[in-house]
């Protein structure tokens, strides 16, 4: 018998919005010896949807209250498939197309069991303060994910969203940008990685989750 362990992480979400990571859970799966190649190929994909569909489900059910569950979420409108949590309500005015908007963000990658790829508040100046990233809201340079989420939102509030691979990267230069090279690497490889795709997993290779604070807008 061959055992596979299998590291899984199911950040809360104080471990989300302070960066730090709980600690890894352990799925095990146990399939017979000998294994044909394509009957090998075929448990190993089933094993890693599987894992990647239940680390995203206890992902997305970390919320702010211990009754929350995924019906918390919301579809938003004519997003496409966008789905929303609102963590805190904000008091400041909605933007619209055409604003300069500055938020900050937590960004993980679903199939990489909840991979945070990138934070702005990891982004410093150089008195030490985090950067927020700023964007013209409509402008199609960010993915349309967080152009949605930001539309219905008010400074000051704090949304987490789920972004469906159509409405998350469709190409390597659109925004938000990793810095770090190799996060950038990890992140793209992941999403676009032909033989996953090829494997019918691309409906969950490119499934992000974004923690959004809307700081301010400009018009």
């Amino acid at each position: 018998m061959l055992s596979v362990h299998c590291y899984v992480s199911a950040p809360s979400l104080y471990s989300l919005l302070r960066r730090t990571p709980s600690s890894p859970r352990i799925i095990s799966a146990t399939f017979p010896q000998p294994l044909s190649s394509s009957s090998a190929a075929s448990k190993r994909r089933n094993l890693l949807v599987s894992i990647a569909t239940t680390s995203f489900s206890t992902l997305i059910l970390s919320s702010p209250s211990k009754s929350a569950s995924i019906t918390d979420f919301h579809d938003l409108p004519n997003s496409g498939g966008v789905k929303a949590l609102d963590i805190r309500a904000g008091t400041g005015p909605t933007p619209v197309d055409g604003d300069q908007v500055a938020i900050h963000y937590y960004g993980r990658l679903a199939a990489k069991q909840g991979w945070r790829f990138d934070s702005t508040y990891d982004h410093k100046d150089s008195t030490g303060e985090p950067i927020p990233f700023i964007f013209t809201l409509g402008s199609g340079k960010v993915i349309s994910g967080i152009e949605w989420a930001v539309r219905s939102m008010k400074v000051g509030g704090t949304r987490r969203v789920i972004i469906p691979p159509s409405k998350g990267y469709q190409n390597t230069s659109q925004e938000p940008i990793p810095p770090d090279f190799f996060d950038k690497q990890r992140l793209f490889t992941t999403i676009f990685n032909p033989t996953r795709l090829s494997n019918g997993e691309g409906s969950t290779l490119g499934t992000l989750i974004f923690d959004i604070e809307l700081i301010s807008i400009r018009h």
